[in-house]
């Protein structure tokens, strides 16, 4: 079996970092990724899917030091299901995200909290090139 799930989207929110009992650091923080599609009128209309994301040990501390409200990232991870009960006691299951991968993909100058970490040429805008001094 394969279950493996890709993201690229912005922080809707700090990361949270907590740690369970036995000393094990986990950081949550919700995801927006924007999509688009065509109205029927023809308008291009955006829409966003929002994820719970979870990590965990040193992935979880380096998501608490280095990413914030805003941060854009570039998500691998796992889809777990978890099961609740709503408010009118009806049991639901949400699909969260345990997060195995991360990249930070703001630019130097966007992200002053990162260390002037950046993924990508900011020349470009493409997080997959590689980030060559400028001349």
């Amino acid at each position: 079996m394969f279950n493996k799930i890709t993201l690229i989207g912005h922080l809707g929110r700090d990361p949270e970092l907590q740690v369970t009992p036995d000393g094990t650091p986990v950081t949550k923080f919700s995801l927006a990724v924007n999509r688009y599609s065509k109205a029927s009128s023809g308008e291009r209309k955006e829409e966003t899917d929002w994820y719970n994301i979870s990590a965990w040990r040193g992935l979880a501390e380096t998501c608490e030091k280095y990413l914030h409200k805003g941060s854009k990232v570039y998500v691998e991870g796992r889809l777990v299901p978890r099961k609740y009960t709503d408010r009118n006691g009806i049991q639901q299951t949400s699909l969260d995200v345990t997060m195995t991968e991360m990249q930070m993909l703001d630019s130097k100058s966007a992200s002053s909290s990162s260390a002037g970490y950046s993924a990508g040429s900011s020349d470009s805008g493409d997080p997959f090139l590689p980030d060559f001094p400028d001349e």
